[in-house]
């Protein structure tokens, strides 16, 4: 699979998604499709969308809200989903129902001739705090709505209010070193936890009436299969996982005791619940 031409700036992303971190993705889609459920059936709600209407769906990935979207907008709409990723978008291609109205291009959002003024709605779960230069992203995506046309994404809160994500990563630190630590401006799943910062970044990229709604949730990281389960899913993805890359044999199943006491004060049943923390980003093209 080759890696699509992009935004130079954003040649360590591409990389990245059409390398081992695309790949650990695309073999999780159903899994991870699941754990997210709740923030789909958010995201989607808010989007407000119609019959006929046409989306574009930015950092579709394995292609689950895309997907959603065109069974929303039925035969008379139209979903295009732009991603870097060549094996989640082969996957997205693979899980795709037939005759559903919906296209996937392998493209960088940043540079991508997006059609002027078609697009009712640009839509994202997860898929936009990755640009080098996102106000520059934001505007090329921005040419792509009508007047009327509307934004809504979701994006991670700060760290600290995502403890699914941090709570395996402070037991895999136990262990093994911290990662480097991103700047507050860097591409990463917390790069839009700022207010401030996602104002200024929609602002300068044209879009009015920003309005950035927190949402709190509880994300089962067990997908309802146990504890055990729970584990195996910090240890294939997210940050505990890269922490752990490259370490020794002792080291990792040493991450994995600790991880699973962790996690058991959280355990109900099957399910492992841990809380999690989304802004619903909208605001509108002109």
């Amino acid at each position: 699979m080759e890696a699509p031409t992009g935004h130079d700036q954003n040649a360590d992303q591409i990389a990245y998604w059409n390398g081992a971190g695309g790949q650990r993705w695309t073999d999780r889609q159903h899994m991870q499709d699941i754990m997210l459920a709740p923030v789909a059936d958010i995201l989607i709600g808010r989007a407000k969308v119609k019959a006929g209407e046409r989306i574009v769906d930015v950092g579709c990935g394995c292609g689950a809200i895309a997907i959603a979207l065109a069974q929303k907008v039925g035969p008379t709409g139209h979903v295009l989903g732009v991603d870097v990723s060549a094996p989640m978008l082969a996957r997205a291609r693979q899980v795709t129902p037939a005759d559903t109205p919906v296209d996937f291009a392998l493209a960088d959002a940043t540079i991508y001739p997006f059609e002027p003024a078609s697009s009712d709605l640009l839509v994202s779960r997860f898929g936009v705090m990755f640009f080098a230069e996102p106000a520059v992203s934001f505007a090329n995506m921005r040419q792509a709505l009508r007047p009327s046309g509307r934004l809504t994404f979701a994006c991670w809160r700060e760290p600290r209010e995502n403890p699914w994500l941090m709570v395996p990563l402070q037991a895999v630190y136990k262990h093994v070193p911290k990662l480097p630590q991103l700047g507050p401006e860097d591409p990463g799943p917390f790069s839009f936890a700022s207010e401030q910062r996602v104002h200024r970044i929609l602002g300068e990229a044209g879009f009015a009436g920003i309005a950035m709604e927190p949402c709190d949730l509880a994300l089962d990281v067990a997908i309802g299969r146990g504890l055990d389960a729970a584990v195996e899913s910090a240890l294939e993805i997210g940050p505990a996982s890269r922490a752990l890359e490259g370490q020794p044999a002792a080291l990792c199943e040493a991450s994995r005791n600790s991880i699973r006491e962790a996690l058991i004060p959280f355990v109900k049943g099957n399910s492992v619940p841990l809380p999690a923390a989304i802004w619903i980003v909208t605001a509108s093209a002109s």
